[in-house]
Parts: C-alpha cells; sequence; structure tokens
C-alpha cells in the first residue's frame, strides 16, 4: 500500500488548534494531526472527513427537513492538507431532497456523499425501536483505543467498552472533545456522525498489523435526528473467505438507539 505524504497542520511540530480541521475558505480547508488516518500517517481519518462534508451540507443548504440517510463512497486516499468541499442539491422538493457532496484535492475526489432529507411530522403515537438500548458510558470501562489503532484521530477520543466484548463482535462508547473546525459549532447531525466511521475498529477480528480491513464506503440510516456527544456502538465485523467483509452497527445517542451503520470491507492478508 504506498504512503501518502503527511501534509497535517501540524506535522512538523508547528502549533495547530483543537479541531479537525481549518477553514481557509468558504470552500477551502486544512486539516490538522486531529484528523490523521488509522492507516497511513498522511491520510485523514474517514470518520472526521465524513462528519466534515456532510457539516458543510446541512451549512450550505440550510433547511427544516430532516437527515433520513447520509452514504458516502471513498474513491480514493484522503489526502492530508488542503482540500475543497463541493456541494449540490439535486433533487429538490417540498417532502424529500436529495443533496450530494464532495470531497476534492485538486482534481482528486476522495468522499462522494449522497444526503436524503425528509419533512418531519409529528409520528409520536406510533413510534418505535425493536433495537436494544445500550447500557450507559459510566457502566462500561475505559477502553485504551490507542493500544490498537495509531493516529492523531484516534488519539482525540475517549472510548468505552463492555467488558463482554470479543473479536467482531461489541457494545461501546466514544466522544471527543474537538469540533470539526476551529472556532466553528459543529451541526447537529454532523457532530454526531464524525464519530461514526470508527465502528470498524473497535472489534477488531484479527490483528491490523496482519491483516488489511480497510471500508471502501459507509452508510448511515437515522429513525430520529441524533444527540451529539457520546455516540454509542452495538457491532458485528464479519469477513468472508473471499476478501470481502462488512461491518454492522446500531447506533445510539445518550437517550437511546437513533439508526444503524453499515460498510464494505476489502479484506486482505498482508505480507509477512
Amino acid at each position: 500500500m504506498p504512503t501518502a505524504p503527511n501534509r497535517h497542520l501540524g506535522h512538523d511540530g508547528a502549533s495547530y488548534p483543537d479541531a479537525f480541521y481549518v477553514r481557509r475558505g468558504e470552500t477551502e480547508f486544512l486539516s490538522t494531526l486531529h484528523a490523521q488516518g488509522a492507516w497511513q500517517a498522511g491520510e485523514q481519518h474517514l470518520a472526521a472527513a465524513s462528519g466534515l462534508v456532510l457539516a458543510e451540507a446541512e451549512r450550505r443548504l440550510p433547511s427544516d427537513k430532516l437527515v433520513s440517510r447520509v452514504s458516502f463512497d471513498v474513491l480514493g486516499v484522503i489526502h492530508s492538507g488542503p482540500f475543497s468541499i463541493d456541494v449540490r442539491m439535486v433533487r429538490p422538493g417540498r417532502s424529500i431532497e436529495l443533496i450530494e457532496a464532495s470531497m476534492r484535492h485538486g482534481d482528486q475526489v476522495s468522499v462522494q456523499a449522497r444526503i436524503w432529507r425528509l419533512a418531519a411530522s409529528d409520528t409520536t403515537r406510533v413510534q418505535g425501536s425493536e433495537w436494544t438500548p445500550l447500557p450507559p458510558p459510566d457502566e462500561m470501562p475505559p477502553l485504551t483505543f490507542s493500544s490498537v489503532w495509531d493516529g492523531g484521530f484516534i488519539a482525540s477520543l475517549e472510548a468505552r467498552q463492555k467488558s463482554d466484548a470479543r473479536p467482531g463482535q461489541g457494545q461501546s462508547w466514544l466522544r471527543t472533545s474537538y469540533p470539526l473546525v476551529a472556532g466553528e459549532v459543529d451541526p447537529p447531525v454532523a457532530g454526531f456522525v464524525k464519530l461514526v466511521d470508527t465502528a470498524n475498529g473497535l472489534v477488531v477480528r484479527e490483528n491490523p498489523s496482519e491483516v488489511f480491513f480497510a471500508n471502501v464506503d459507509l452508510t448511515i440510516h437515522l429513525m430520529r435526528q441524533p444527540e451529539a456527544g457520546w455516540v454509542g456502538f452495538d457491532t458485528r465485523v464479519n469477513f468472508g473467505p473471499t476478501g470481502l467483509g462488512e461491518t454492522f452497527s446500531v447506533l445510539s445517542d445518550i437517550h437511546g438507539p437513533v439508526g444503524t451503520a453499515a460498510k464494505s470491507l476489502t479484506v486482505r492478508l498482508r505480507d509477512r
């Protein structure tokens, strides 16, 4: 796997803010070491990148409609350093709309997102969920996430995990004190989504130094709008016999289950 050059703000010892990104203009940003990915030092973690892409879609196209689904396809290395985000309305409507947003490094697009937003209505009378609530964070012991994974993004997290977690299955909570963009407040849904891609590394089936299992996408479905803060995961990781894998999580905020997240994995044995 080629090594991406490390161009995060702070990689050379210079000071950088306690945020994942710095805004450089209306559509331009610079990643900091807090956004650093776990597989390569010179790339961004998809969790932070996906949160920012959604945040920009919410900021540039504000609406009273609610995010129902957001999907992210990873089209290449999410390079560190400078980049821009493009946003456009694909399908406008009074009750349903579809937005596209992408992260671009020069001429290369690394992340392509599609976001469905639906009109809100009062369905309190028929609400219901079949997902089992997680134990609260203070009932789970701390997890030293950085003992398994490298990178500035992982180091920015506070993690807890239920003691019966095992390779491929477990319940966990994560939070961070860092906003997406220095000096800005995260939009509510993006502030939750910015942690979701970590699911793939919470209950690893195999040692990542021996098996490569990066995801090529992330799809999140929501049944209500989540509250940012602690993000809960009830996660299963499965590897097939021919290089394919998948990670599936029921997602929760501090009030209970809010939806699901799924990823497609490319599984490869590393050369020893």
